[in-house]
């Protein structure tokens, strides 16, 4: 048995999870503030990319919290967003470019590469580079459906 949210619902638990990243993120950077990261040990692409993905991730999720209750406060935009959430043809590409199995691979990638650039420079650049090309595929994956290649 299957349970169907309705629209609204499906949103409300959106920011409730956005909720949930905005507060991993930060227990994440007090972890890593008590551990002492070895910053000694950071290349300039590591610092640069732990600061993107954590405060990348914050500013993101702070984002799409605004954007949904912006949603909930117009019904009209609620409505337009529902429509091209539930479009056949956006959920097409989705499925062809990976489907969640991807974004859950691109999220964990992004744990690992986020936690790798502060403690490890050989598994941050393996990390990252895994990172870059899952991205990838999933873009292109998408962009090649996307124009009807196939």
């Amino acid at each position: 048995m299957t349970c169907k949210l309705t629209y609204t619902a499906q949103i409300k638990w959106r920011i409730r999870i956005l909720w949930g990243v905005i507060i991993a993120l930060l227990i994440f950077i007090v972890v890593v503030g008590e551990t002492g990261g070895d910053s000694r040990m950071m290349t300039p692409l590591a610092e640069l990319m732990s600061r993107i993905l954590v405060f990348g991730g914050l500013i993101a999720a702070g984002a799409g919290i605004h954007r949904s209750k912006k949603l909930l406060r117009n019904r009209l935009l609620l409505r337009e967003q529902q429509l091209r959430e539930r479009d056949e043809r956006n959920q097409y590409l989705h499925r062809m470019s990976g489907d969640w199995v991807m974004d859950a691979m691109l999220i964990l990638l992004y744990g690992a590469t986020m936690t790798a650039s502060l403690y490890n420079m050989d598994a941050f650049h393996m990390a990252c580079g895994l990172l870059f090309a899952a991205l990838a595929l999933k873009v292109g994956a998408y962009l090649l459906c996307a124009k009807n290649i196939f």
